[in-house]
């Protein structure tokens, strides 16, 4: 009896057993980096601004410098998506949005603030202990009960977020701008009110801009295929509101750089102390963003292929989130004398 060669089909290795390319592998491979990178500069910020100087850190200054970026960026990606949402719906009401960040957001930035209340619980010391942590003191002082609320409010908007009206997370957003103006400028600074005001409108600014930013060009990959022409419509609306913000972000950093250093001290303080080397670097990578901004909005404009637009536009959200880490460094150096 003749036998039969047995065939089977895992003799040959099947198109299902070769793991496929995925492209998007590559992207969150690049997005990590930049975030550990990003997560350096407020790390390590503090500690090379301050070389040199005279200055005396502040206990923990970096890991406070990495709370308070991880503040900011959560507050700039639950802004802009509501803002630049808006501005999605309008060019292109039908289109699907891309997939949201705004549910998980607040809960870094509630991470955050919950961190930064215990240091300000601690007495402005990093916490090694439960037991160092004064919690019922956060009530008694100005400092801790604009922590509680930051930490409070980013409760609030994740729990907006989650709800049949998510634009209702502005409220609670709005307060945490608020408590950081104020946190910024305490009673004992000459016209504190002037100063809550001035980094009051620059913050709310900074994170429509970065934020907004962020979420057009997730909209803009969302739509490549089904709405292009939408995309691109949607990138020079953006555009257009981002020079306005730009302009205000610019009057009140300048107006804020002459309260803290006067005019006849800015040049020996932006090279001899933290706050001013800081600062400079935040101005120096602005001018950058400035540059790409404008490189996106000329081709919007005159190229025939407007979607070139699109490269300089992802290289400005890049440079954007180093401006947010260096401004995260700006919040925990000292600040500077008034000669």
């Amino acid at each position: 009896m003749s036998s039969i060669p047995p065939t089977t089909e895992l003799s040959a290795p099947a198109e299902a057993d070769v793991p496929a390319h995925r492209p998007g592998a590559g992207r969150a491979a690049a997005v990590l980096v930049l975030v550990a990178a990003a997560a350096l500069i407020p790390l390590l910020g503090p500690r090379a601004a301050l070389e040199g100087t005279g200055e005396a850190a502040a206990p923990g200054v970096g890991g406070i410098a990495l709370l308070r970026g991880v503040l900011f960026g959560a507050l700039c990606v639950h802004a802009g998506e509501l803002f630049a949402g808006f501005l999605a719906r309008k060019v292109a009401p039908l289109e699907q949005p891309p997939r949201t960040w705004s549910a998980y957001a607040p809960w870094a930035g509630f991470g955050a603030a919950l961190g930064l209340a215990a240091v300000v619980a601690s007495g402005n010391l990093v916490p090694h202990s439960l037991g160092e942590l004064d919690i019922g003191g956060l009530y008694g002082t100005r400092d801790g009960t604009l922590a509680l609320l930051e930490v409070n409010a980013f409760l609030v908007a994740a729990l907006c977020a989650r709800s049949a009206r998510p634009a209702s997370a502005l409220l609670p957003l709005a307060a945490v701008v608020v408590a950081e103006a104020l946190r910024a400028h305490p009673p004992v600074e000459d016209s504190p009110l002037v100063g809550s005001g001035l980094t009051l409108v620059h913050l709310t600014c900074a994170a429509l801009w970065v934020g907004g930013l962020l979420y057009v060009l997730r909209t803009l990959r969302a739509w490549r295929t089904t709405a292009p022409e939408a995309g691109t419509a949607l990138l020079g609306l953006y555009a257009r509101v981002a020079a306005v913000l730009l302009a205000a972000i610019t009057a009140t950093g300048v107006c804020s750089t002459l309260r803290r250093m006067p005019t006849s001290t800015v040049v020996d303080q932006l090279t001899t102390t933290a706050y001013g080397r800081t600062l400079l670097a935040k101005v120096l990578l602005v001018a950058v963003v400035a540059v790409l901004a404008l490189g996106a909005r000329l081709r919007l404009r005159g190229a025939r292929d407007r979607t070139t637009a699109y490269v300089p536009a992802r290289a400005e959200v890049v440079v954007l989130a180093v401006v947010v880490a260096v401004s995260a460094v700006l919040t925990a150096v000292p600040l500077p004398i008034r000669w």
